[in-house]
């Protein structure tokens, strides 16, 4: 497999922008070889659904200007639909915890979070900000108009606000614990 092939494959399951560096350091090759394969990945993409999009130093796929009309309207059918169980379980999450990295998410699902997490953003339900404590998290959060669609002015009003809260924070707790467990072990 080469490494334009691995590349792709990387932004595809990622679903968001990678910067060059945290590509070639994960690969395992030089910057200059990872700008040569973004090169030829960008150009055997030309004329396809999917483009390899840029902004400053991150990079991402995307899908082609010249097919907007066609996912406007896709996007327009899923924000009619009603949510899922996956969708309703992140975003409870993310209501009771109001700002909560994808980690956490994902340990208290017990499942990879991230397209459920993009549907979400899509639909305008939750925004994402860098986490101000690690520069290479996000944090999630309710946006206003999920707020102002449920009736409430902040989410300390929701339902058993206070419990949910407090469980939510043991089960960041165990995380954390896990996690330095793991760094002790290796």
């Amino acid at each position: 497999m080469d490494l334009e092939q691995k590349i792709e494959a990387i932004l595809f399951f990622k679903g968001e922008p990678m910067s060059r560096k945290k590509l070639s350091e994960f690969l395992g090759v030089e910057q200059m070889e990872m700008n040569e394969a973004l090169e030829k990945l960008k150009e055997n993409l030309k004329g396809r659904g999917i483009v390899l999009q840029e902004k400053e130093n991150e990079v991402t796929l995307g899908t082609a200007g010249e097919l907007s009309d066609l996912i406007e309207k896709l996007q327009k059918e899923e924000l009619n639909k009603e949510l899922s169980k996956a969708s309703l379980e992140t975003l409870s999450v993310i209501l009771y915890k109001n700002g909560v990295g994808r980690a956490l998410i994902d340990y208290i699902r017990g499942v990879n979070s991230s397209f459920t997490l993009r549907a979400l953003s899509i639909r305008g339900l939750i925004e994402k900000s860098v986490d101000p404590l690690d520069s290479r998290r996000y944090i999630y959060k309710p946006t206003f108009e999920l707020l102002s669609f449920m009736g409430v002015k902040s989410v300390e009003e929701l339902p058993d606000y206070e419990l949910i809260n407090t469980t939510i924070e043991s089960s960041s707790q165990n995380l954390a614990e896990e996690i330095k467990n793991e760094d002790e072990d290796i």
